[in-house]
């Protein structure tokens, strides 16, 4: 939820006047104006106003999941073994991958998984015959390729990735790293 503080910085980041945002929502320019420079309480339907014009706009210029995703996903089956796993996120240098059973989304292994498996298991090679099935985490969340990127910020501070589906068919995931790289 947005607060009289982020309308200015929300209104120059999306690149508007005063002027023009008073245009888009409505609002006297003279009274953002004041309202920015803090000399002025506006009553609630003007700041809703205004509040909503900026979201609005943001919305329509934010980027996308399906834009800032990675469209080649590696995934690794349930019956496939914690050994398969490791060699995978080892190769090609990831942390973690969704898992498959039967055509549908099952769970996931993360490194975290494998490292505390190897550290709870009496040996090393009976962690790594294990199936993925009997050791894998919840599925990774799934969202829309049109979810807006400020909502995969809130999800990542939770998730280490998120999966993005077009219709039925996951079409790419996003790391935070994904996420750091449009800073």
């Amino acid at each position: 939820m947005l607060n009289l503080d982020d309308i200015p910085r929300l209104r120059k980041q999306l690149g508007l006047t005063q002027a023009e945002l008073s245009k888009l929502s409505g609002v006297s320019q003279s009274l953002i104006a004041k309202l920015e420079a803090g000399k002025l309480e506006p009553s609630y339907t003007k700041v809703k106003a205004i509040i909503d014009t900026l979201q609005k706009l943001q919305r329509r210029t934010s980027k996308r999941a399906g834009e800032i995703a990675t469209h080649e996903v590696r995934t690794i089956q349930a019956s496939s073994t914690v050994q398969e796993a490791a060699e995978i996120m080892h190769k090609r240098a990831i942390s973690q991958l969704p898992v498959f059973e039967s055509g549908n989304l099952a769970g996931s292994i993360s490194e975290k998984t494998v490292l505390r498996l190897l550290s709870e298991s009496k040996s090393p090679a009976d962690a790594f015959r294990k199936q993925i099935r009997e050791v894998m985490d919840e599925p990774f969340p799934t969202v829309s390729e049109e979810t807006p990127v400020e909502l995969l910020y809130q999800l990542l501070d939770f998730y280490d990735v998120v999966l993005v589906k077009k219709r039925d068919k996951m079409n790419g995931i996003v790391t935070k790293m994904d996420l750091l790289k449009l800073g």
